[in-house]
């Protein structure tokens, strides 16, 4: 992936931190919903959506080694 330098800037981290809050909100909120479903396709696909939430909070912590759960 292309990074640009602007993408390290403290505008960029806030707004990634940000975002980073969201997937995690989301995240949590897809394993709930995980918990009240039965069909088994539906848990792949929320599996899915889980695994890449996860994949971007992983690149933003790369770009910014800083941020972690508690941020």
């Amino acid at each position: 992936m292309n990074e640009k330098t602007e993408d390290r800037s403290e505008e960029s981290k806030k707004n990634h931190i940000v975002y980073y809050k969201s997937l995690t909100k989301t995240i949590e909120n897809i394993q709930k919903e995980k918990l009240e479903e039965s069909e088994p396709t539906i848990i792949k696909h929320l599996d899915s959506r889980i695994e890449a939430m996860n994949l971007d909070k992983k690149r933003i912590r790369d770009m910014f080694p800083e941020i972690n759960e508690d941020n």
